[in-house]
């Protein structure tokens, strides 16, 4: 059995002792997850899901009148229906963490309200309660809204096949969460630079379940692995198995270091963008700097030294770990000696 999300192989064993049999077929379709010890955790949908599948519902109920579930195509490439409330160009849908229990964003409300509108296409706006940045970013303008470039395109991709759909050549949405602003004082938004609501993302369109169960399984791979590259994000999945195809990746998030204690296979490889991993390699790698993410400091003058340093002082303390930092288009940015 594949999970068509990581594309991991479910050992044998793990599906024998499947604690919950009837949901093997939510696992093969990606919308859970199962773990080494049987347990089957939902995944849930991320915030560019949610707004794709209110954007839609509202520009659908333009002409249904109303609509209770929409089809939305993931960034991961599967298509998932999401429950929803649209009457008459108004549309609400709740986010479903699914089993990640810490996730404060859950149950959070994203309006939609679409109107047909003289010129020709799509346009999309967003309102209250999503965040924007509050200054320049390496990647991001001052008032710049905090959607992610795969939220984006989800969101965009469902106004159109709702405009398809209802036959509409062109037509206005604007998107808001209504508790936003609230809710992004319990993110890490403020320290990032983000602010007045939540930010919008998804890389896959799915929330993992990180949680101890999940934690579990994901270290019972790493014992049982020969030849091991950790990572820590989706984009770092992608170009480790890119750069390492004779290896198993493995994307362990902010648990490099349980993973590093439990690695079988000897000589193995951190791999992904800069930002967990830095901060995992030194905590305080921000203090003094006046920056606001590994990123940023990266950006400044002194970042590649900075780079240069850390990658130093983690081979003194890890000799047989290599760590290979790539940025957001998988080129190579430094690498261990």
């Amino acid at each position: 059995m594949r999970d068509p999300v990581t594309e991991f192989e479910y050992p044998d064993e793990w599906v024998a002792a499947c604690r919950s049999p009837e949901l093997l077929d939510d696992v093969q379709r990606g919308l859970a997850v199962l773990t080494a010890s049987g347990l089957v955790l939902r995944r849930g949908f991320s915030t560019g899901t949610t707004a794709a599948a209110a954007c839609k519902a509202a520009i659908l109920s333009l002409a249904l009148d109303t609509v209770k579930e929409v089809e939305v195509g993931l960034p991961c490439g599967i298509a998932v229906r999401l429950p929803v409330d649209a009457y008459r160009g108004q549309a609400s849908c709740w986010k479903d963490a699914g089993d990640y229990t810490s996730d404060v964003t859950g149950g959070l409300e994203f309006v939609a309200t679409a109107a047909p509108s003289l010129n020709e296409g799509g346009r999309f706006v967003p309102g209250e309660g999503i965040g924007s940045f509050a200054r320049d970013t390496p990647r991001h303008r001052q008032g710049t809204a905090a959607i992610s470039e795969p939220a984006l395109e989800c969101i965009r991709r469902s106004i159109d096949e709702a405009m398809e759909e209802t036959g509409l050549s062109g037509v206005t949405v604007i998107l808001t969460v209504p508790r936003g602003a609230e809710v992004a004082q319990k993110t890490l938004n403020p320290k990032v630079g983000v602010h007045g609501g939540i930010s919008v993302l998804g890389t896959t369109g799915l929330v993992e379940p990180w949680d101890d169960h999940v934690t579990e399984g994901v270290l019972d791979r790493v014992t049982r692995s020969d030849a091991v590259v950790l990572t820590t994000g989706r984009l770092g999945l992608r170009y480790s198995r890119l750069l390492f195809p004779e290896r198993e990746a493995i994307l362990v998030g902010n648990h490099l270091a349980e993973a590093l204690e439990v690695v079988a296979g000897g000589d193995p490889i951190i791999c992904g963008l800069p930002g967990l991993i830095l901060r995992f390699m030194n905590p305080h790698i921000l203090d003094g700097t006046g920056c606001a993410t590994v990123e940023e400091l990266l950006a400044t003058s002194g970042g590649r030294e900075v780079l240069r340093r850390e990658l130093e002082a983690f081979r003194s303390r890890y000799p047989n770990v290599r760590v290979v930092i790539v940025d957001r288009s998988g080129r190579v940015i430094g690498e261990s000696p």
